[in-house]
């Protein structure tokens, strides 16, 4: 089992990221849909949702939304919020996306980079071409390499509930590692995470491989322009061809 099947299963790594800013997430969405005018009812794909609060927002903004993560526990929890123009689905993103042509697809906070085969990363930009309409969207929001590098911070401990815990973070070849210990009802644990760090050149390769063009690039949540040594985002929008 790869380390995001089992870590991104757990209900602790809901836990530790629960302090996620919905607010900011929202003017994001909101913004970045009206930047791409996004008519309502166009098709999105919310590719790697989670718990389903971005896909549940795109919804309420009145698009017909598909949300896909490989956690079965977070799609088990996400059908609680399905209608007739939101609907969650287990899918490994790597994998065709069984689905009508879709007006764009939405990659959010880093839900890429986790696959140590190139050949897997290529498979997302494929899977994500084959099931855009001629001129659609995808939104690839990813770190920006360089300002991890410049920023990252060795040792922290985060306090959530009444669990420290204590996180390692170094950087190792191509690849930022979060090393996750802590202790819960008793029991220690202990999960990782690898994140690919990706420059720009080497997403763009990949982009252009499967016929995308990129049309902009923002820096941070309110998209503001890209700037490789500051921004701390690398948000990504390609355009199919």
């Amino acid at each position: 089992m790869e380390w995001f099947e089992s870590w991104f299963d757990t209900p602790y790594y809901h836990l530790l990221y629960s302090n996620r800013d919905y607010t900011e997430a929202e003017n994001f969405i909101t913004k970045l849909t009206a930047e791409l005018q996004l008519p309502p009812q166009s098709k999105i794909i919310d590719l790697a949702c989670g718990k389903g609060r971005h896909s549940v927002f795109l919804n309420k903004l009145g698009y017909d939304v598909l949300g896909l993560d490989l956690s079965r526990h977070s799609i088990e929890s996400d059908k609680q919020f399905e209608n007739q123009t939101l609907i969650f689905e287990v899918h490994d993103m790597r994998n065709p996306i069984d689905a009508d042509p879709m007006d764009a697809v939405f990659n959010l906070f880093t839900s890429f980079g986790y696959f140590d085969s190139e050949d897997d990363d290529k498979k997302v930009f494929q899977s994500v071409y084959n099931v855009l309409k001629p001129g659609g969207y995808f939104v690839l929001d990813y770190l920006n390499e360089e300002y991890v590098r410049k920023t990252l911070v060795p040792e922290t401990v985060i306090t959530r509930g009444n669990i420290d815990f204590k996180i390692l973070k170094k950087i190792e070849g191509r690849h930022v590692i979060k090393d996750i210990r802590f202790e819960a009802d008793g029991k220690p644990f202990h999960f990782f995470e690898r994140v690919k760090l990706h420059t720009l050149e080497e997403i763009h390769a990949y982009a252009s491989e499967y016929g995308f063009e990129r049309i902009k690039i923002w820096g941070d949540y309110q998209l503001n322009e890209f700037n490789k040594e500051n921004s701390p985002r690398c948000i990504n929008l390609f355009k199919k061809k």
